[in-house]
């Protein structure tokens, strides 16, 4: 679904340059459901930027569900984006002004969906949130857990086939946090691919694979302890 290969991206000013990422490799399957972890500044959002096709890089390879990143202009990226990603935030990005209907119908008209598709897809989406019920009401009328769960309906209702969640549960206290999880443990489980930056270790331990980065560069933990236990084990076998 996924694919970076000795990814590099620099910010450069006319005194100093700052790489963000260098020789960045991840390659995420379909259908798998992988944490993103590291201390700030190590470069998560520049990668979940990159990834969302909102921020170009500077060297290496991009694969996203099998097309080349790499030289599309900049209509070809929106398409892409439009047709492949869905993007939930921490801030939910609400527009208070609007019911939640209207707000899941926002990025639906941007697509070109006509009226009779853009309900279809707007009632199942606020149906698998839990929401059904609620469309006619304002984002300051819901709990922040139910307002994150219509930003994720409002990803859901394009099809997404890859959810990018930058620190969903950011906002919220722990019980929260866990019904917004266990919604996109949901959503992964019906085939949704999902790449979810996280500071929750508790979160980050349900997902299918934990990737850390650090300085720039991945580290994927779950080989890493794999290999850590395959060693001990060895080690104790030894010694026994």
């Amino acid at each position: 679904m996924l694919r970076m290969n000795n990814l590099s991206k620099v910010y450069r000013t006319h005194m100093i340059e700052t790489h963000a990422l260098r020789g960045f490799d991840i390659h995420v399957k379909e259908g798998e459901f992988v944490a993103v972890t590291g201390p700030s500044g190590s470069g998560k959002t520049t990668f979940l930027n990159i990834a969302g096709l909102l921020e170009e890089f500077t060297g290496g390879e991009f694969f996203l569900d099998g097309v080349d990143v790499r030289g599309l202009d900049d209509g070809q990226r929106s398409k892409l984006r439009n047709e492949k990603l869905g993007f939930i935030f921490q801030g939910f990005n609400l527009i208070p002004d609007l019911n939640l209907f209207d707000n899941v119908d926002v990025p639906l008209r941007y697509r070109g969906f006509g009226a009779a598709e853009r309900r279809k897809r707007i009632e199942e989406a606020l149906a698998q949130v839990g929401l059904a019920s609620r469309m006619k009401h304002y984002p300051a009328e819901l709990s922040g857990g139910q307002q994150q769960r219509v930003a994720i309906a409002r990803a859901l209702a394009g099809s997404p086939r890859l959810l990018l969640a930058d620190e969903p549960t950011g906002n919220l206290d722990s019980q929260m946090a866990r019904g917004v999880m266990e919604l996109l443990e949901e959503i992964n489980a019906s085939g949704t691919t999902i790449l979810m930056v996280t500071h929750d270790p508790e979160l980050a331990a349900r997902a299918h694979r934990n990737v850390h980065i650090i300085d720039g560069q991945v580290s994927d933990l779950t080989h890493e302890t794999a290999r850590s236990l395959a060693s001990a084990t060895a080690v104790h076998a030894t010694t026994v």
